[in-house]
This record gives structure tokens, sequence and C-alpha cells, in this order.
């Protein structure tokens, strides 16, 4: 049986050579006090790519980071840069630019001394002049420039992160590294921040790692993903082969807004049904029928299924309103169907109440169909 999360096909010997990767990281490990925490990470990012690194905390993605800056020593693997390998090298020569999170400002600092400060490193050398240009150069891309005399502690938290970005950005790194850098603002303050970070590096052409657990971020952002868990990378591809063609369950609960809906199936008279017999849809019918099969489904099944393709019309089997949630420019249902609640992605028009009778069907096309231990 045949499941999505298909690896897109290898180029051609016809198709356009594809451009070196600026970073390869080859079989990374780390381990704390005798626990891995990473166990054989492999990703390449281009030369002018944003690699968004997603996974729940404790996946070690701050990890990963911080052996790719030289912060920590790696246990095992290498870590390739513009063809030099740079594991064992040390974090002021691999000229790479890491924002983390909590700003890391010097409160007292004025914005232009805290962004002046990685230019005064000592062997840089840089002069008076080629370092006030290049604070102007910084605060003019990102509009701090009335802030360059405030003190940090009187910044607001977009602020404090735009100069945080500000000081990564003068060294005109060849590497950027963003350790969920938004995570402390607030929900409009992230988006906002999010699209300038995407059209900043487009114009510096500079490669990123972006680690985040901010499905939205990663969504906007990438222009691929990295989905990693307990150490281990889960899938790689672009954001919208990852949310359409996950490899696994694990990997489609880290994408989608609502959750996607996971139902355990069995074959029985040439149907997959749900857990309490609710047939959900014929076998063969999965759109999934052209993907990398992947394991035995003969005993049992997943079926994934996204809210915004499960219909509330069509099928044989009626399942119960129990919610309805109002979220702006789409209606919420949640329903119980198939042992189970289920989530429906409404149109802003539809007329759908608690209590309603419905009767439920999955659009094969866009299902999604894992062996039981995938």
């Amino acid at each position: 049986m045949n499941t999505l999360g298909a690896v897109p096909a290898k180029p051609t010997e016809d198709s356009p050579s594809q451009p070196s990767p600026f970073l390869e990281v080859r079989g990374l490990r780390k381990a704390f006090s005798g626990r891995e925490v990473l166990h054989g990470i492999d990703l390449e990012v281009g030369p002018d790519e944003l690699l968004v690194v997603l996974g729940p905390t404790g996946a070690g993605k701050t990890t990963l980071l911080r052996l790719l800056a030289g912060l920590d020593e790696a246990d095992g693997g290498a870590i390739v840069m513009a063809g030099s390998d740079v594991t064992s090298m040390a974090p002021a020569r691999r000229d790479v630019s890491l924002v983390f999170q909590n700003f890391s400002l010097y409160p007292g600092w004025t914005v232009r001394r805290n962004m002046e400060f990685p230019l005064r490193a000592p062997g840089r050398a840089m002069s008076e002049a080629a370092i006030a240009e290049r604070i102007a150069w910084a605060a003019r891309l990102l509009r701090i420039e009335p802030l360059l005399e405030r003190p940090a502690q009187r910044l607001s938290g977009g602020q404090m992160q735009r100069v945080a970005i500000g000081r990564a950005i003068v060294r005109r790194p060849r590497l950027f590294l963003m350790d969920e850098p938004l995570t402390n603002l607030d929900a409009k303050l992230r988006e906002a921040l999010r699209v300038e970070l995407v059209v900043l590096r487009r114009e510096l052409r500079t490669p990123m790692v972006y680690v985040t657990h901010d499905q939205a971020e990663a969504l906007s952002m990438a222009d691929r993903i990295v989905v990693i868990d307990g150490g281990r990378v889960l899938q790689t591809g672009t954001p919208e082969a990852i949310y359409r063609h996950p490899a696994s369950p694990t990997v489609a609960r880290q994408l989608g807004q609502p959750a996607i809906n996971l139902l355990r199936a069995t074959l029985r008279d040439g149907n997959w049904c749900a857990a309490d017999g609710t047939p959900l849809m014929t076998a063969g019918a999965v759109g999934n029928a052209a993907a990398t099969p992947m394991g035995d489904v003969s005993g049992g099944a997943v079926i994934g299924v996204r809210p915004e393709d499960l219909s509330l019309t069509g099928g044989a089997h009626p399942g119960s309103v129990r919610l309805v949630e109002d979220l702006g420019p789409t209606r919420l249902a949640v329903i119980q169907w198939a042992g189970g609640e289920q989530r429906a992605v409404l149109d802003k028009s539809s007329t759908v109440a608690v209590g309603d009778q419905v009767l439920p069907s999955i659009a094969p096309d866009r299902a999604m169909l894992w062996a039981a231990d995938a």
C-alpha cells in the first residue's frame, strides 16, 4: 500500500544543475551527560536559501544551531561551509551570526553602541568611517534610524529584536542562524517581523537557518523545511510538499492549523473503516497512490485528512456537531464521527449549528494513508 510523503524525484540528466550547497551537515551527533540529543542529523542549505528547522520543544533545534555556530563541540559528524570542513573550527573563524530569542542586548548601551559591538571585535580593524557607514546601512534596512542614540532599555520588544537583527547583519556574515527570534513578541508583531525578515534575507542574499516550533513561521518563511523530533530529521521538503505529503503522522501533526484529523482504520470488505466500523473510503481511493510505498498496512493504517478536506455532506454515516467556532474568514466545526472528534473547516456562510446531524465525507484525492506503525 502506498503513502504520501514521497521524496521529490531526482533531476534527470537533462535537468539544469543545482548550485552546490553552502552548508552541508552530515551525521551530526551530540550528547549531554551521556544522553544523546542529536542522532546523526543530515541537512543542506543552498547559497541563497532560507531553511526552517521545525520541531517541538526538546527536539534538538537550539543544540543544532549552537553546533553550527561553534558554541558547542560535536561528538560526531561533519559541518561543511562553502566546501571547507569547519567542524572543529573556532566560532570567530566560521563567520556566522546567531540571533537568539531573548534579544541579548546591553541595556545601558545605546542602539548604536550595541550594533557597533561586533564591528569593534579584536582583529576587525575597521575604521570609524567604515563602522558608521555599516551602522547607517543596517539601520536604514531595519527602519531604526531614529533609535540609534536611544538606550536599549528604553526600547519596545519589537525594537529590541530589530536591533538584535541589526547587530547580526552589520557583520555581513556568510551565514545567518536564527534561534526562534520572534517567540517573545506578540502575535501581530511576529507576523510583521517575519515578513520583514524574509524580505531582508532576500535583499542580503545570505543563507539562513531559522529554527522554530511555530508552524506559521515555517510555512510562511521557508524555502524548505526540515522537520525534526527527538534529535532526528523526519522529513525535508518545500512547505507545500510537507503539508500535503507528510511522511508520517508525526510530521503531519507539526503542520496545519486546525490540526489534521488522524483516524485509525482497517480494511473491511474493500473499505477503509474506522475503529467503530464507520466506512471512511474505499480501498485504493486514497489520493496518494503515486507516492512512495511505505509499510505493510495489513495490520491497520492511519488515515489523515486536513480539516479543510473534510466535508459535512456526501457521507452515509451521520455525525453530530459538538462545537462551531468563528475563525474570521472561515468557521470550524468539531464533529463527533467515526469514533472520535473530527474537525472540519467551513465556509464563512455555513449555517451549521451545534446539535445538527451531518453526513461527513473525506475527499479521497486529498487523504493521506500510513501504515499503523508509521
